[in-house]
């Protein structure tokens, strides 16, 4: 028979009203009871639909929102590059997920309340839920394909909105919503719920794992040295870390236990070394390339991490370089084209001091060097991303010219995409690199030449890395995030 989802009468979840909240654990409580009863509601309709039940009605659910409005100029502490609002209004932004970012909605939404000194408002927002991410998570619930079940699905349940997922606030594009609110979080709960299925599928693991410091490589070496030193780190009581999560959401405590490899690999591996407050170490396996470079990043920017950095291989442009010799990127040369239409190239990419100085002092704990010993094995400069891995086939002429008026020293095709997505969704990043080759100076990396490097380079690389990011964990986040990355307007939450 012919099907009208529109003549059908909504249905909708029954949830609290709009309330007031002056303590942030209170508020989030509240965006946790309102999404836990709203995506139940759709959860438990939709396994009525499959099971054939009548459709006597359309079924929605909305998200969360948090609201504030504020009268006042408050003055706020100059030094913060977050947690207040800019400028009297009212401001808003839809939740997602309560229970997996409880503690930044906690830190978010009492710096918001001790800045302004207004209470909070928690109540349903007038975005739909889409059932597609209701169900997310759940691995006995799969949402069957436009044209398998007998009427269309969103005549009966909403379905994701392309309107709602897109980068229109973290891109600066003045949002303004339709109730006349300005945006409160960089980040609509469609947008979230959109990447974190997706971080899903390229990685295989769940969001839950991923932790604040996130470090982005393009060999698997690195992966296989990163899970000896996780193994270490769980043999040892005093490290901090508690488990080791990888591929296929497989995680062990103990570090004699077997990691198995999936049967079917991702095409992004990344593995996790947890600790308890979510301050450990993941590492991402992202491969060669700009666009998968800035699709990890698309989508871990909404877990809001604290730093990511690039440890990988890259060619070194300067004859003084040797193999092996390590490169502290403090600018960014950007012919990757990936995020020409988000962020232009005229948009200077800064240096962040923190992140620089955590990654030098790695360096000199690691290496054993210090101070101008440092510049034997390390160089600071310019680093050219490229969208070409085979650039050497080309004329010359051109590209060598590019690089040497840019004054860069190194090569590769992730670095200033990395960096560029940090700047633009405002997760402090940085690039620490590690001379491969150098074919401008007939050193090409070929298969023996690349074996002996791995064996003597990469495990010292990768502890590098990890010791930067120990570093930073130390820091307050306040200091870790820089104001170089806030616009003019800007959102409260980080």
């Amino acid at each position: 028979m012919t099907y009208d989802g529109s003549s059908l009468p909504i249905e909708t979840a029954d949830v609290p009203p709009a309330q007031p909240f002056a303590d942030a654990d209170a508020a989030v409580e509240a965006l946790m009871d309102h999404y836990s009863r709203a995506t139940g509601f759709l959860r438990d309709r939709f396994d009525e639909t499959l099971a054939g039940a009548e459709r006597r009605a359309r079924f929605r659910a909305f998200y969360p929102e948090v609201r504030i409005t504020t009268t006042s100029f408050a003055h706020i502490d100059s030094r913060l590059s977050f947690g207040h609002v800019a400028e009297p209004g009212t401001y808003a932004t839809t939740i997602t997920r309560p229970d997996l970012f409880r503690h930044y909605l906690r830190q978010q939404i009492g710096l918001l309340i001790e800045n302004h000194g207004v209470p909070v408002i928690v109540g349903p927002s007038t975005t739909p839920i889409p059932v597609h991410f209701a169900v997310a998570g759940d691995d006995s619930v799969t949402v069957p394909q436009d044209g398998v079940l007998q009427f269309p699905l969103r005549d009966v349940f909403d379905v994701p909105n392309l309107s709602n997922t897109n980068d229109e606030i973290v891109n600066g594009y003045g949002v303004t919503f339709s109730d006349g609110a300005a945006p409160l979080a960089p980040f609509t709960a469609q947008r979230i719920d959109y990447s974190l299925a997706r971080l899903q599928h390229y990685t295989a693991t769940a969001a839950e794992h991923f932790q604040n410091h996130v470090l982005f490589t393009n060999y698997q070496f690195y992966v296989e040295e990163f899970e000896a030193y996780a193994r270490a780190a769980l043999n040892d009581p005093e490290s901090g870390y508690t488990a080791l999560v990888g591929p296929g959401n497989v995680e062990i405590t103990d570090p004699t236990l077997h990691l198995p490899v999936p049967s079917k690999m991702p095409q992004m591996p990344t593995y996790h070394l947890k600790r308890a407050d979510g301050g450990g170490i993941t590492l991402v396996n992202i491969g060669v390339g700009p666009s998968n470079a800035k699709t990890a990043t698309d989508h871990i920017a909404v877990l809001r991490p604290h730093a990511w950095l690039m440890v990988g291989h890259c060619a070194g442009l300067r004859n003084t370089q040797s193999l092996g010799d390590f490169v502290l990127a403090h600018g960014y040369l950007r012919e990757d084209h990936v995020l020409d239409d988000d962020l232009p190239v005229w948009v200077p990419i800064p240096a962040l001091a923190e992140i620089q100085i955590a990654l030098e002092q790695a360096v000199a704990q690691i290496t054993e060097l210090q101070g101008y010993d440092l510049k034997r094995i390390m160089r600071t400069g310019t680093v050219a991303t490229i969208d070409n891995r085979n650039w050497e086939l080309r004329d010359q002429s051109g590209p060598v010219q590019r690089l040497s008026q840019s004054r860069a020293i190194a090569l590769d095709m992730e670095s200033a995409t990395i960096a560029a997505n940090g700047f633009r969704f405002r997760v402090p990043y940085g690039t620490l690199l590690c001379v491969s080759d150098k074919p401008l100076h007939g050193e090409l990396k070929l298969p023996g030449m690349a074996t002996d490097f791995y064996k003597t380079q990469v495990a010292r690389h990768l502890l590098i890395g990890i010791r930067a990011m120990e570093h930073l964990r130390e820091m307050p986040l306040e200091r870790i995030h820089s104001r170089k990355l806030r616009s003019f307007e800007e959102t409260a939450f980080l």
